[in-house]
């Protein structure tokens, strides 16, 4: 078999394909052949050496996968052979909060699923929703059970609230198909009229060009009658901003930073008393609820390029020059 491995802190250069014996499962494992994997800012923070988890020297990248299982070890009886099946990034971590004992994590700690089979424990892998081709599954595990976790993890979404996503990245695509289906009205911010046109197809009741706007937060005051929103999705790290669109003892979900967050303002966080909450990505059970809801609103993920996975370095250097829409898939099909 044949596996992608990465370098921490390498690059896209450190990139090396590799040729393995295909692995036997053990006792509570099952091997999955792979059918699809998907890129997300993680591997790329890894490849920059910008992580913040551990990562094992010449590991096997990528977290996101989607397969299905080929062989069973003893003891296996939540899988059988033939079923479809996604990986849950931290494979150790199937509900609560977390902490650093629930670590372990794919494309990290773990060999990743850039590889054309993997061994996985029976407990870190869920069904695949039945509409879903293995594509759009492997674009779930990382950035859509992040963007579940920001919106449900903490105070929990109420239909008709308000919701602010910045930017058309994939956990800010996820948060707002998410929001929207689960009955809330939602604001996003966009870099360009392009981008925010494809946003308010994508469901968006306003969005606000961020570029010609940059202090937004006054204008999703002005589109919530001076309220503010009760929900932030945070991925650019612009705290202060976020904090003063977000009406008072509203909920602000921290999911990363572009180039660094922005210092925060104690005093502004004192007096709107919201609620800061970084996301650590979400556990097992944040996953099959995500699935579920998926499956019963027959969701699909927005997908922008794919991939085969022969050109793995070229869908690597496309997602390290961004200006995509939508996920970058790598298809294993023949």
């Amino acid at each position: 078999m044949r596996s992608y491995h990465i370098q921490y802190g390498g690059g896209v250069e450190s990139l090396r394909l590799r040729e393995h014996p295909v692995p036997v499962p053990g006792v509570g494992e099952v091997l999955v052949r792979v059918r699809a994997n998907s890129l997300s800012a993680r591997e790329l923070n890894i490849l920059r050496g910008r992580y913040p988890l551990p990562v094992a020297d010449d590991i096997i990248a990528a977290s996101d996968g989607a397969g299905e299982v080929v062989a069973v070890g003893t003891g296996v009886d939540r899988v059988r052979v033939g079923d479809r099946v996604m990986a849950v990034v931290f494979q150790r971590w199937f509900d609560g909060r977390f902490d650093l004992a629930h670590a372990d994590q794919l494309g990290g700690s773990l060999d990743g699923l850039l590889t054309e089979y993997a061994v996985l424990d029976q407990e870190g892998v869920v069904p695949i929703p039945g509409h879903l081709t293995f594509e759009e599954a492997a674009t779930l595990p990382c950035v859509a059970v992040t963007a579940w976790n920001a919106l449900v993890g903490g105070q929990g979404l109420v239909p008709g609230e308000h919701v602010l996503t910045l930017g058309s990245g994939g956990v800010s695509l996820f948060a707002l198909q998410f929001a929207k289906l689960l009955g809330a009205r939602v604001i996003a911010t966009a870099g360009s009229d392009e981008k925010a046109a494809r946003l308010l197809e994508l469901g968006a009741d306003a969005v606000i060009n961020h570029t010609l706007t940059p202090d937004w937060a006054k204008q999703v005051r002005a589109l919530t009658d001076d309220r503010g929103v009760d929900h932030v999705v945070d991925v650019a790290g612009t705290l202060n901003e976020s904090l003063r669109a977000t009406a008072t003892g509203g909920e602000v979900a921290f999911v990363g930073s572009l180039g660094g967050a922005d210092p925060i303002d104690a005093r502004l966080l004192f007096t709107s008393s919201v609620t800061l909450r970084p996301i650590a990505l979400g556990h097992r059970a944040h996953f099959r609820a995500m699935n579920e809801a998926i499956a019963a609103a027959g969701l699909h993920p927005v997908i922008d390029r794919v991939f085969p996975f022969e050109e793995t370095p070229e869908a690597f250097r496309y997602y390290l020059g961004g200006g995509g829409f939508g996920k970058v898939v790598i298809s294993h099909a023949a």
